[in-house]
């Protein structure tokens, strides 16, 4: 816990559609971190999301606003 986050150019990291619970609601922190990505980003997303759903969003929002660098 608390180390760097999987490198996703190599296979330790699952793309978000292979996940055996990727079609469970998002969590409240990824709705709460999308919120605010999403907000930065002058977008609207759907508040019924997957949490592989999420993840993408996230991925695609951090890299849209610069926070994910």
């Amino acid at each position: 816990m608390g180390g760097n986050r999987p490198d996703p150019s190599t296979t330790a990291s699952k793309d978000p559609e292979d996940w055996v619970t990727g079609d469970e609601p998002m969590t409240g922190p990824q709705k709460s971190y999308l919120d605010t990505l999403a907000r930065e980003a002058g977008e609207e997303l759907p508040a019924d999301l997957s949490k592989a759903k999420a993840s993408e969003h996230i991925d695609r929002l951090q890299e849209k606003t610069g926070r994910g660098q």
